[in-house]
């Protein structure tokens, strides 16, 4: 066995298992970052954030890009919006 030749069946299995076949593409089942972005309406940052903390089931990272379910739904957002924090540091403790 060669000098790669482990790593290059390391990577056919790895590959293999997230959907993706000898030719280098994605199978049909699996999107992009950008692609999943553009459908829910949110930056790739953002996806990119949600994958990293495990918020959408079936997400895989390969090497330094994701490949998410097609048929993911799009995961609640549970940062606060109502404002309760602005201006925290500002607000004095009554006693």
């Amino acid at each position: 066995m060669t000098k790669f030749g482990k790593m290059n069946i390391i990577i056919t299995v790895v590959l293999g298992s997230l959907g993706i076949g000898e030719s280098g593409y994605f199978m049909n089942d699996y999107a992009t970052i950008r692609e999943i972005a553009e459908k829910w309406e949110l930056t790739t940052r953002r996806v990119q954030k949600m994958c990293s903390d495990g918020k959408i089931p079936g997400a895989s990272k390969f090497g330094r890009d994701w490949a998410i379910p097609r048929d993911a739904e799009k995961p609640v957002d549970g940062r606060v919006t109502t404002g309760e924090y602005k201006n925290w540091r500002k607000q004095k403790v009554t006693q």
